[in-house]
């Protein structure tokens, strides 16, 4: 077996890497979305937020077999690398999953990082595989979908409205693109309040931003051609930035949205910023993307308080992922 870094610019090579992946996921979850070759090399372009990870290649002769991805956290974290390992299905129970997630971690030795981790479908054949290789499962992610076709509107906007009533003393603020200076160093608080949000037990600091990260983030979002529509709740009085919500469309598949973020600073709680925030941006996007039919979103299993109101927004269960984490 063969196993070569991919470049973004290798078009062959990230079409064989996608074609792995998504015949995986359509044999262990379906409803998944999966990777098309222009958001592989997206991703391997500019990341999330300018720190793209790296993407490995397996093959035997002309056949791709398996793809390892490495994500690098540069914000902070850096002494992690984030795993994803993918074996066509066609091959596996031969060990080449196990052959890429031991390449992986010799990656992660030889940047000088001691702790790997990695997501894994909530299958038994997950379970063993981490198992075998040393891994602890530390939490449980859940990944949601919203059905905009079969959301009830009335709802939304009874939501909207008796939200809208209890945060009588804040504003909502629509935003596309770059954020305005004058709101910049306001929504770096406002985004540092996702570290609030439930982490079980996985060993993690917590996010640091800064102005040039929130800049970074857009940068990125913009150049993997993604419409990002944010939402802002302000004190009237003060002019304090309460808290926001993200969504990201896609523009080569204007149908999907993801949910990037919702947060709310902890000292502006308590006024139902959450709700608002989340029907506000529905309102919002039925008017802007009609073609948007679905919106992702991914939350730890314990955070009750999220995923009460994506319950209420018609989310359903996609999937469930365990992270598992190890010392090397």
């Amino acid at each position: 077996m063969k196993i070569i870094k991919l470049s973004p610019d290798d078009e062959v090579g990230c079409a064989e890497a996608v074609a792995v992946d998504s015949a995986g996921w359509k044999l262990d979850c379906p409803e998944f979305v999966q990777h098309t070759p222009r958001t592989f090399a997206n991703m391997l372009r500019y990341g999330w937020d300018l720190e793209p990870p790296q993407a490995y290649l397996a093959s035997e002769g002309d056949t791709a077999v398996g793809v390892l991805t490495v994500d690098l956290p540069q914000y902070e974290n850096t002494d992690h690398a984030w795993l994803d390992v993918k074996v066509h299905p066609d091959h596996r129970g031969r060990g080449i999953g196990s052959a890429l997630i031991e390449y992986g971690e010799q990656v992660t030795r030889d940047l000088g990082r001691t702790i790997t981790g990695f997501g894994g479908l909530d299958l038994p054949k997950a379970e063993a595989f981490a198992r075998r290789h040393g891994y602890i499962q530390k939490s449980v992610e859940v990944n949601r979908r919203q059905d905009l076709a079969g959301l009830d509107w009335g709802l939304v906007q009874r939501m909207y409205d008796e939200s809208l009533t209890a945060a009588s003393a804040y504003e909502l603020l629509r935003l596309t693109g770059p954020l305005p200076e004058d709101l910049l160093e306001g929504m770096v608080a406002v985004t540092e309040s996702i570290n609030d949000a439930p982490r079980d037990d996985l060993d993690l600091e917590d996010d640091v931003y800064s102005p040039e990260r929130l800049r970074a983030y857009e940068e990125a979002q913009a150049k993997s051609d993604r419409t990002v529509y944010r939402v802002v709740a302000r004190r009237k009085d003060t002019g304090d930035l309460a808290g926001h919500t993200v969504v990201a469309v896609e523009r080569e598949r204007p149908y999907l949205g993801e949910q990037h973020d919702t947060a709310v600073s902890r000292d502006h709680r308590g006024h139902r910023l959450g709700a608002l925030l989340k029907s506000a941006m529905l309102l919002w996007l039925r008017e802007q993307e009609p073609a948007l039919t679905q919106i992702d979103t991914w939350n730890a299993e314990s955070n009750d308080h999220m995923i009460g109101i994506n319950k209420a927004l018609n989310y359903h269960i996609v999937a469930r992922i365990l992270d598992y984490q190890k010392t090397l």
